[in-house]
């Protein structure tokens, strides 16, 4: 299983209605910080974004310079369906590992616990790379040991801080208070920030 998580095993659980990371709806405390930004100019990138219900969200709010990426394609032609409106060539089609760009706030919602957990340090590398100095990396992981043999892989704070903190600037990482009821108690927040230099 661990070998084969690519955009066929994505896309087939999309077809399936296997999708039991998507809750619906953006989560409560994703929307209760976009609802605390006021710059509308930031570039925003979502990976593993899926049906994208923070970017048609985002997008209702004024933030246009929101982009959002998935290795399945399907995702993305259900989300260009739902939100015609949104920029084609801001809706990307490949593998986070390969994006090059720069954003000033990226949102982590079910992507990290998608990935191999042997990938995290490359997540940790890349969330960099692609974060302008100064940049956050915000949203959840879960809190829990979950699966080792298939997705969703789980984690511990203790776990996620080792490997987050040595690059970034630890704002907040804590119990989401706010997650809906199925995660309630299994949610860690977080905003991570990038040294600006």
């Amino acid at each position: 299983m661990l070998d084969k998580l690519d955009e066929d095993y994505w896309s087939q659980r999309y077809r399936n209605e296997q999708t039991g990371w998507d809750i619906g709806q953006l989560s409560p405390p994703l929307k209760h910080y976009i609802d605390q930004i006021s710059q509308k100019s930031l570039s925003i990138l979502i990976p593993g974004s899926g049906n994208a219900y923070e970017a048609a969200y985002l997008m209702e709010k004024g933030f246009y310079n929101t982009h959002i990426l998935d290795i399945s394609e399907w995702p993305l032609n259900q989300f260009k369906k739902q939100s015609p409106d949104f920029p084609a060539n801001q809706v990307l089609h490949k593998d986070f590992f390969a994006l090059e760009g720069s954003f000033d706030l990226i949102f982590e919602q079910t992507f990290f616990c998608a990935l191999k957990p042997d990938l995290r340090p490359q997540y940790v590398e890349k969330m960099l790379n692609l974060l302008k100095g100064g940049g956050k990396l915000v949203g959840l992981l879960f809190d829990d040991p979950l699966y080792d043999d298939h997705p969703p892989f789980g984690g511990s704070k203790g776990e996620y801080l080792a490997l987050f903190r040595p690059h970034f600037d630890i704002h907040t990482f804590e119990k989401s208070y706010n997650s809906i009821k199925a995660r309630r108690g299994r949610e860690l927040f977080m905003i991570l920030q990038k040294p600006k230099n």
